[in-house]
């Protein structure tokens, strides 16, 4: 993306300010004043008068204190570079966030092999609490104000019931597709989202971004499917599936489109002010719990656990990621793989809305596509708890090669186009 040359003066430093300080001084002010008599009519004369008239003195004798008057300026213009360098960062912290959270993900899964579904959970409710709780931090210090606080709920439900619905499709899916095929399918997702951004946010993308991530859902395909016999990979399974796993994409990708969307409406009904990050994270996971609470019957039935055996399967599930009570055997390295995988997928949670925030939905997540390839090689390497490494096929390094050709055709500098991305 190009952007035109900048005149010199925006060179300057973003906030300046200018002080005119007038004092009770009748003969200074009157000197001033006069060096302006040429000026007649001017906008700069008037504001004088309108200053001495302001400042004039009372009468002789009359005790008091004249306060100074400070005329301030602020010119704030938009820096493109700047711009560019913080998306880098945040992108570049994104992508090791998202490694991380894939990682010790899987880590996290030795002591809990058996409690996945508790896991999952125990993210999803557990982070309301925090988010709640620093967002109250927050707007006991001021960061947060009540004009954010009074921004519809409505389109926080939205975000809610998006991830919900698909968290549900995803986990009905998952049950009876083929292990590789679940992330090929997932790539959908940035296609469903540079169609809603399209549609909903009126973004225009360049032949550049459109062939760019086409070419980065190829790499991860040829990545994550180069140990797997890709003709047979899906025969025998009913088309529904994956179908469900797709409609789960477009839910997931509906849902950073609306978050989007706040963002860039707020900054309209603020007033320029940027929206906290907390005030979306909270309401929106707030939204996701209930969302979710009304759908645990069918979510734990998917998983292969009776609803009303979901009390004792909990119950065993916090022992296990507590590591304390009688029947603890295969629980080795919890609490501590637990406690480090949830610590990091809720930082990895706000670093990717921070990006989608500072950026879009689209570049978010590309940055988090980018991730997959480095998590799979750095699973494949010997590790505490999972010693034995895995070899890859040259189709991996093809595939992760395609991806990054992706990247860069994606970013390649094109004119900016208005409404593009």
């Amino acid at each position: 993306m190009s952007f035109s040359a900048a005149p010199s003066f925006r060179s300057l430093p973003s906030h300046f300010s200018t002080s005119i300080l007038l004092n009770s001084n009748s003969v200074t002010l009157h000197s001033l004043i006069s060096m302006t008599r040429s000026q007649n009519g001017s906008p700069f004369h008037r504001d004088l008068n309108l200053a001495r008239s302001i400042t004039k003195g009372p009468l002789k004798n009359s005790p008091i204190i004249r306060p100074n008057l400070t005329v301030c300026a602020s010119s704030k213009k938009p820096n493109p570079a700047s711009d560019a360098k913080l998306i880098g960062i945040s992108s570049a912290v994104t992508i090791a966030l998202a490694v991380a959270n894939r990682v010790l993900y899987k880590l996290a899964l030795v002591p809990m092999k058996d409690y996945p579904f508790f896991l999952a959970q125990f993210t999803t409710f557990g982070y309301v609490g925090i988010y709640f709780s620093i967002l109250f931090i927050r707007c006991r210090e001021g960061i947060v104000t009540d004009e954010m606080l009074g921004l519809p709920k409505s389109q926080f439900a939205a975000i809610g019931i998006l991830e919900a619905l698909g968290l549900a499709s995803g986990m009905a899916s998952a049950a009876m597709l083929p292990g590789p095929a679940i992330p090929i399918l997932h790539q959908t997702h940035l296609v469903w989202q540079l169609a809603f951004s399209s549609i909903l946010l009126g973004r225009r993308y360049s032949f550049n971004q459109l062939a760019g991530c086409f070419v980065v859902a190829v790499g991860v395909v040829v990545a994550v499917a180069s140990d797997s016999d890709t003709g047979q990979m899906l025969s025998g399974i009913e088309l529904m599936w994956p179908g469900m796993m797709i409609a789960s994409a477009a839910f997931h990708a509906g849902a950073s489109i609306v978050k989007e969307f706040i963002f860039i409406d707020t900054a309209k009904r603020l007033k320029g002010k940027s929206l906290d990050l907390f005030v979306v994270n909270s309401f929106g996971s707030g939204f996701q719990a209930l969302f979710v609470l009304l759908l645990l019957p069918v979510l734990s039935n998917l998983k292969g656990i009776p609803f009303l055996e979901l009390p004792s399967y909990v119950k065993s599930g916090a022992a296990c990621f507590l590591n304390t009570g009688a029947d603890t055997s295969g629980c080795e390295g919890a609490p501590l793989l637990p406690l480090l995988y949830t610590i990091t997928n809720m930082v990895f949670n706000i670093s990717g809305l921070n990006l989608l925030k500072v950026s879009s939905a689209v570049v978010s997540s590309l940055a988090v596509t980018l991730s997959v390839p480095i998590s799979i090689y750095a699973l494949s390497l010997p590790m505490p708890y999972l010693p034995d490494g895995e070899s890859l096929s040259p189709f991996f390094l093809l595939g992760s090669l395609i991806l990054l050709s992706g990247l860069v055709l994606y970013n390649t500098a094109q004119p900016v186009k208005e409404g593009s991305e």
